[in-house]
């Protein structure tokens, strides 16, 4: 049996969105990520940088579906489909959030093993969880 392939990390994450002066401020102004130079493609997009990760927003077209994410009500947020991004600290990322009037879907509470982590939608309803040690 051949060895399996061995993934060395996640390098980007890619969210189409319908605003993406919205998304800029959410990813950078809210998040605190860096926009990044993004290659010449011939689609509207940004790129952010998040640690080793980057993430690529896609501005919403024919080719790429649409940008809002449906999720039924009766899921529980923090058991869905979303991306996890390491904070300093949940409690200060909350207080941040409520400050800026951003609703915050679930959260913060204790993981079982001991991260608090909180869940927020970007303008395009993608879940986002923060966390912190």
């Amino acid at each position: 049996m051949a060895a399996p392939i061995r993934v060395k990390r996640i390098d980007h994450v890619t969210f189409v969105c319908k605003d993406m002066e919205a998304s800029r401020k959410f990813y950078a102004d809210v998040l605190g990520m860096d926009e990044v130079p993004r290659p010449g493609f011939k689609f509207p997009g940004l790129w952010f940088q998040a640690g080793t990760t980057q993430i690529h927003l896609i501005g919403e077209h024919p080719e790429s579906g649409p940008a809002s994410v449906f999720i039924p009500e009766e899921c529980a947020i923090s058991r869905t489909r979303h991306v996890a991004f390491e904070v300093d600290d949940a409690m200060a990322a909350r207080d941040r959030l409520v400050e800026l009037g951003i609703e915050i879907q679930a959260g913060p509470k204790n993981r079982p093993d001991g991260p608090i982590q909180l869940y927020v939608f970007d303008p395009d309803r993608n879940l986002v969880e923060l966390y912190s040690m």
